[in-house]
């Protein structure tokens, strides 16, 4: 058996959860925001799911429930978001509201944010990006769960990238990926199953390709592409940890190993303000144009025709939104005792 919510639902008992671990109500409704869009895109791993495990970390002291976030501006174009080992879809919420000011006021805006933790997908940012006209650039770094090409220790995290361009009057064109050839959340589940997995996706400790679910946890993820996913998820680490002054490479703390230590994750959030290039007309034209190119192109099974990036999110999203979500009744009980905690309190 399932449950239905429709999203308002959905998004106040996030709310309403994280505020029963502590968060302040505004907070809680702003990071609830990004991990329901998550959902609703069937973005189940990186979903209102998170909230248990974030629980888990904040119980643990692993996380502060209350940050104090800071936002020091400096340059024209340049913040820098101090994020106080908050929540992580929180800091990246008010680093993704700060680069929103920079780009309205110049045209193109960073934010590099550090002291985060776990930010949920990256999608939803890319969306709330789009759908106030900016295109934009988003990534974080990660914990460890890949080797450097050729070698057998893991040192790079599963770093996700997000690439969005807004469409006026229709859907924005959104890759969201992570660097590895799946999330590490889809070998977990794999193992509950008792399911082999495809040798591409992870290796053994030894750097052994495997489809043994539970050698793969104890081993490392693949990146996709070979040596060319290596080196985005690097380059993503360089940007994200390393320009933030956030944790890099081997120096993020393990949320499974070390869950009452601060992750110290770094985020950045380039936007580019679309309307400096053109009037939503001349962008909407080009978009439709684009997409037409794409979708016309004979497909090599009919009954799979070419679809854009982000195509099946959006429409899991706007079927969401319209009928609702079906979802574990043992989660939404989860989730109504967590709440039930903020009602203790008062």
């Amino acid at each position: 058996m399932t449950a239905r919510l429709h999203e308002a639902a959905l998004a106040d008992l996030a709310a309403r959860a994280l505020a029963g671990l502590g968060l302040d109500p505004r907070d809680a409704a702003d990071a609830a925001r990004i991990l329901v869009l998550g959902e609703l895109m069937g973005l189940s791993t990186h979903g209102i799911g998170r909230i248990e495990s974030y629980g888990e970390r904040l119980d643990l002291g692993g996380i502060k429930a209350r940050p104090a976030i800071r936002v020091d501006k400096v340059a024209a174009a340049i913040a820098k978001v101090d994020g106080d080992n908050g929540v992580g879809p929180l800091v990246g919420m008010r680093a993704l509201q700060a680069a929103m000011e920079l780009a309205r006021e110049t045209g193109v805006g960073i934010v590099f944010a550090r002291a985060s933790n776990h930010f949920g997908p990256v999608a939803p940012y890319s969306l709330l990006a789009a759908e106030a006209g900016f295109a934009s650039i988003i990534g974080s770094n990660a914990s460890t769960t890949i080797a450097p090409w050729g070698g057998r220790d893991a040192r790079l995290g599963n770093s996700p990238v997000g690439f969005c361009v807004p469409n006026p009057g229709g859907q924005p064109i959104l890759l969201d990926m992570a660097l590895s050839v799946v999330a590490r959340a889809k070998i977990r589940n794999a193992a509950k199953r008792g399911e082999a997995i495809p040798p591409t996706w992870a290796t053994d400790k030894d750097g052994k390709p495997t489809t043994d679910p539970k050698a793969a946890l104890d081993g490392f993820l693949l990146p996709i592409g070979g040596h060319k996913g290596y080196g985005l998820a690097l380059i993503v680490d360089l940007f994200a940890g390393l320009l933030s002054g956030a944790a890099f490479l081997t120096h993020v703390s393990s949320w499974s190993e070390n869950p009452e230590a601060p992750s110290d994750l770094g985020h950045f959030f380039l936007l580019i303000d679309t309307a400096r290039l053109g009037p939503p007309e001349w962008l909407a034209a080009r978009m439709q144009d684009f997409l037409a190119i794409l979708h016309s192109t004979p497909p090599a099974d009919p009954a799979a025709p070419v679809l854009a990036p982000g195509e099946i999110e959006l429409d899991k999203l706007e079927r969401h939104r319209r009928d609702g979500i079906a979802l574990d009744p043992a989660l939404i009980a989860s989730l109504e005792a967590l709440a039930a905690r903020a009602s203790a309190r008062t």
